[in-house]
């Protein structure tokens, strides 16, 4: 598929807001938008989709960074802790761009209020949210 990010022809478009706006990538971009660093961790967005598979949460943000709308973000060797992720997800520039001229990020604050009062998270969960994550993103 083309990601359409930076094609002119409407059809392209199109296509791209329809691949988007499936319910599970949908969902995982929200998940991305709510996130307090919209940096999640793979178990976080697992854990925000329980109804939905790990395998398929795996394979729909893999699907989203093929198009250019989401990328995988690292730390560094020296700065990866035990027991704490080191990889997470964040939309790119030009998947908020695209998103943004689209009218797909108009409740990004509501997203984020909604996740702030989320008060039953697994133990593992809090401590994800609070683990390093890379500073230059």
């Amino acid at each position: 598929m083309s990601t359409g990010l930076e094609a002119s022809d409407g059809g392209d478009a199109r296509e791209l807001v329809h691949f988007v706006t499936q319910q599970t990538r949908f969902t995982l971009i929200a998940n991305i938008l709510q996130h307090p660093d919209q940096l999640p961790s793979m178990y976080e967005l697992e854990q925000l989709n329980p109804a939905v598979s790990e395998a398929t949460v795996y394979k729909h943000i893999q699907k989203l960074i093929d198009a250019g709308i989401v990328s995988e973000v690292t730390l560094p060797e020296g700065e990866r802790r035990q027991g704490y992720p080191w990889k997470f997800y964040r939309l790119t520039d030009e998947g908020r761009t695209f998103l943004e001229d689209h009218n797909l990020l108009a409740a990004e604050e509501t997203l984020q209020r909604i996740y702030e009062t989320i008060d039953d998270k697994p133990e593992k969960m809090l401590k994800y949210e609070t683990a390093p994550r890379p500073e230059d993103v």
